[in-house]
C-alpha cells in the first residue's frame, strides 16, 4: 500500500489537477463577495502584497544563487501567482465569518500546494510522490547473468552488434526497468538502490553481451532509469532490440540536498570509491556486457554531469566514451569557496586538482575517447560551462560532439535531447547501428 501512494504519479496523473480544481475553487469563494469599495481595495491589496513577497523571494534566491541554476520564466509565474492567491486568502482571514477564515486556511494549503507541483511538473524530474521526496522504491529486477567466458573476454568483438545479433521471435518489445542495491564493499558510501534498464536483446535467453553505460542524474534527484529507458526504447526498436545495459547510480547518497562533489571526502564519504570501485566493480561482475572502454560510456545530467566529465578525465583506462548533459563545469562549481572549507580542509589546491580541466592537463593520455557534451538553448547559466568543458576536451584529443538542445532550459526537455543527440552518436560507436552514410 506504501509503495502504491509513493508511486502516484504528481505530473500526469488525477492528483495535480484535483488540487489544481480545489485551488481555483478556493480562488474564487475567497475573491467573490459583497462587491463594496472596502472589500475591492482589500483583495487588490491581499493580491499585490502577494505578488510583491514573491518578487523579494526571487530576488534573494537569484541573488544568492541559491538553486543553482537560473528560475526560468515559468517558475516565476508560478511563483507569483501561488503568493498572490495565499495573499487573498490571508485577506479573508479578518473580518469574514468562521467558515469563510476556513476556507482561506485550506486555500492557503492548496494554492502552496499547486504552486509547488506547477513548478515540480515544469521541471519534469520527479514524476512521483516518491520521487519528488527523494525515496527510490525497491523494484527488484532479474538480470541475465553473465556467461562464463564471455562478459571476462576483454577483447572486442570482432563484429558489431548489429550485424551479428539476430533477435529471437519472442523478443519483448521494450526494456525492463528495476533497481538494485549495490554494496558499498571498499567503499563505505551510503547510497539509495541503483536503477537499472536492460534492454530487449539483453532479456532473451543466450543474450548478447552488451555495451554499459553508468549515468548519474542531478541534484536534487534520484537513480531514475525512466528517463533514459525512454529514449533507448525508440531507438533499441530501430536496432533490432540493442542498446546498452544502463546502471544509474546514486552519488549523492540519501540526502540529496547534500552534494559530495563526486570525490572522497571525510565529510560526505567515500562518492568517488563508490562509484569507480563498488559500482564499476558491481557492473562488471553482474551484467553481461562487454568489458573495454570502446564500449563503455560514463554519462551525466547536470550535477552527474560534471561527475561524469570528471571521471572521463581521470579514468579513461575503464570509460572511452562520456555524455555530459547539461553538466556542471566541474564538482561543487555552485560554492567553490564552501565546498574548498567544508570538504577540502580550506585546500584550494586540492580542490583545484579534482576538477576535470585540471586532470584533462595531468599528463593522462587519451587513446581513445569520445564524449557528447550537450545543453539546452535557454539555459545561459551551463551554456559556457558546457562549451569551456568540450573545448578542453577536445584540446586533450577526444573525438568530442558540442550540441545546443534547441529550445531547451536547464530541465526534461534538456535531458531528453541530450540523450537523443548522445545516442545519435554512440550507437554506430558502440556497434549498435551501421556507421552514418
Amino acid at each position: 500500500m506504501t509503495d502504491d501512494i509513493l508511486s502516484v504519479n504528481i505530473i500526469t496523473g488525477p492528483l495535480i489537477w484535483i488540487v489544481f480544481g480545489l485551488s481555483a475553487i478556493a480562488f474564487v469563494y475567497l475573491l467573490v463577495r459583497p462587491p463594496r469599495l472596502l472589500w475591492v481595495l482589500t483583495a487588490i491589496i491581499g493580491l499585490l502584497a502577494g505578488a510583491l513577497v514573491a518578487f523579494g523571494a526571487i530576488a534573494v534566491v537569484q541573488g544568492f544563487n541559491l538553486l543553482g541554476v537560473p528560475l526560468a520564466l515559468q517558475t516565476d509565474a508560478w511563483v507569483v501567482a501561488t503568493f498572490a492567491a495565499i495573499g487573498l486568502a490571508v485577506v479573508n482571514l479578518w473580518r469574514s465569518r468562521w467558515w469563510r477564515k476556513v476556507v482561506a486556511v485550506l486555500g492557503i494549503v492548496l494554492f502552496a500546494l499547486s504552486g509547488t507541483l506547477g513548478i515540480n511538473a515544469y521541471f519534469g524530474l520527479k514524476p512521483t510522490i516518491a520521487s519528488f521526496f527523494g525515496i527510490v522504491i525497491d523494484k527488484p529486477i532479474d538480470i541475465p547473468k553473465p556467461t562464463p567466458t564471455g562478459s571476462a573476454d576483454p577483447s572486442k568483438p570482432v563484429v558489431p552488434l548489429y550485424q551479428s545479433w539476430q533477435p529471437p521471435a519472442d523478443m519483448p518489445a521494450v526494456g525492463n526497468q528495476g533497481t538494485k542495491v549495490i554494496p558499498a564493499t571498499a567503499s563505505g558510501f551510503t547510497a539509495r538502490p541503483a536503477g537499472i534498464y536492460v534492454p530487449p536483446a539483453g532479456l532473451v535467453p543466450n543474450a548478447p553481451d552488451l555495451p554499459f553505460m553508468l549515468l548519474m542524474m542531478g541534484q536534487p534527484g534520484s537513480p531514475d532509469p525512466q528517463y533514459v529507458a525512454k529514449v533507448l526504447d525508440e531507438y533499441q526498436a530501430k536496432n533490432k532490440g540493442l542498446a546498452p545495459i544502463v546502471l544509474v547510480a546514486d552519488q549523492l547518497g540519501p540526502d540529496e540536498s547534500i552534494d559530495p562533489v563526486c570525490a572522497d571526502t571525510a565529510t560526505y564519504g567515500n562518492a568517488e570509491s563508490y562509484i569507480m570501485k563498488d559500482v564499476v566493480a558491481w557492473a562488471r561482475t553482474n551484467l553481461r556486457i562487454l568489458q573495454d572502454p570502446a564500449h563503455w560510456t560514463v554519462a551525466g545530467y547536470s550535477n552527474g554531469g560534471g561527475c561524469a566529465f570528471k571521471y572521463g578525465a581521470k579514468y579513461p583506462q575503464v570509460f572511452g566514451n562520456v555524455l555530459d548533459i547539461s553538466g556542471e563545469e566541474y564538482p561543487g562549481s555552485e560554492q567553490p569557496d564552501t565546498v574548498i572549507k567544508q570538504l577540502f580542509n580550506g585546500d584550494a589546491a586540492a580542490f583545484e586538482a579534482q576538477k576535470p580541466e585540471s586532470i584533462l592537463k595531468s599528463g593522462i593520455t587519451y587513446p581513445d575517447t569520445t564524449a557528447i557534451f550537450t545543453v539546452g538553448g535557454n539555459d545561459p547559466a551551463f551554456i559556457p560551462e558546457a562549451q569551456g568543458a568540450s573545448e578542453a576536451a577536445k584540446a586533450a584529443g577526444w573525438n568530442t560532439t558540442y550540441f545546443v538542445v534547441p529550445g531547451a532550459g536547464h530541465v526534461i526537455d534538456a535531458i531528453q535531447g541530450g540523450f537523443e543527440k548522445g545516442f545519435e552518436v554512440l550507437y554506430p560507436r558502440l556497434g549498435l547501428s551501421a556507421p552514418p552514410g
